[in-house]
């Protein structure tokens, strides 16, 4: 598989390493009061991951997210071998932020693949973004991952993993639970499929490598789950 690691100014390299510190261009409580401001957060990143010998007998597959995804994405990748070719966008651009819809559409043009399934949640980043806000900014993300998919593509919704009480990345169970239920109303209402990590990941609290992610235990249950969810949708 290749790795590709894109800057914020959605230039695409190719690295194999994850790292980019980028200034924090905009803040205070005027910027957050807009929907259409971006917020950068201090390390952004891209990492875009493809089969090296897609089997053009095989349906494609998107994993659309961020680090969550990405942990557990080899794992889906185990589960589905010969069952569909799985790509993997993560990035930390939140929803909320308008560079989001441009940076998927950027990569659909990249890719020039028609998804049968795409799996998708960007939940663990933009917290500096309101409530409000995320609610505002979620039919966009809607709009960008349905033009993903060709014709009879079907979307799933994976809601947000609950973090530890210590997690200083501004995210709160709380915080996750109101985010969830904002996408749920959204995606129940456009008839798209849910994958509850959520509910799933509450009952691993031992499994966490660090506040906000799973160790390898914990990232191979939640890819399991995302690759039967997977299958059932490519079985419709």
């Amino acid at each position: 598989m290749r790795t590709y690691l894109s800057l914020a100014a959605h230039r695409t390299l190719p690295l194999l390493a994850l790292a980019l510190v980028a200034p924090c261009l905009i803040s205070g409580p005027a910027a957050t009061a807009q929907t259409s401001v971006s917020l950068p957060e201090e390390i952004e990143w891209t990492w875009e991951v493809r089969p090296a010998h897609p089997d053009q007998n095989l349906p494609n597959v998107l994993l659309l997210g961020d680090s969550i995804a990405r942990n557990y994405f080899p794992q889906v990748v185990k589960d589905l071998a010969g069952i569909a070719n799985v790509y993997l966008m993560a990035v930390s651009t939140s929803v909320g932020d308008p560079r989001l819809p441009q940076q998927i559409s950027e990569f659909a043009a990249m890719e020039n693949v028609a998804f049968r399934v795409v799996h998708f949640n960007n939940g663990m980043h933009g917290w500096r973004y309101t409530e409000a806000q995320y609610k505002a900014a979620f039919p966009a993300l809607l709009s960008s991952v349905r033009r993903l998919t060709g014709k009879g593509g079907r979307l799933i919704w994976a809601n947000t993993t609950p973090v530890k009480q210590d997690a200083s990345n501004g995210a709160t169970n709380p915080r996750i639970e109101e985010r969830n239920a904002i996408a749920e109303q959204q995606v129940r209402a456009a008839g798209i499929s849910i994958d509850d990590q959520h509910t799933l990941m509450t009952e691993h609290p031992d499994l966490y490598q660090d506040a906000i992610h799973f160790g390898t235990p914990g990232a191979n249950i939640m890819g399991d789950h995302a690759a039967a969810s997977i299958r059932a949708a490519l079985s419709m």
